[in-house]
């Protein structure tokens, strides 16, 4: 594995730990697609460190499970600002 992805891997698994980042958000914050992201943290970073590899994967479950509320939660501040603009 070339050294600058595996820093890389590394690098966006700690800003995820860190601030409980989404995988979207951990692209836009490192300029990266989230394809890369995705297979930067369920595919390379368990073989890089394997630790950090089931946190990263531990949040990335949790995301999954609580996205559902955060779309509801968007879309209730989107109508929400809508109607205090009128």
């Amino acid at each position: 594995m070339d050294e600058s992805i595996r820093l890389r891997c590394l690098a966006v698994g700690q800003y995820m730990i860190r601030h409980s980042a989404t995988v979207r958000r951990a692209a836009d914050a490192f300029g990266i697609s989230k394809s890369s992201v995705h297979k930067d943290m369920c595919d390379r970073l368990p073989l890089i460190d394997p630790a950090m590899g089931r946190q990263v994967a531990a949040l990335m479950r949790y995301n999954k499970a609580v996205r559902h509320l955060r779309g509801g939660a968007a879309t209730r501040r989107l109508y929400r600002e809508r109607r205090n603009s009128q």
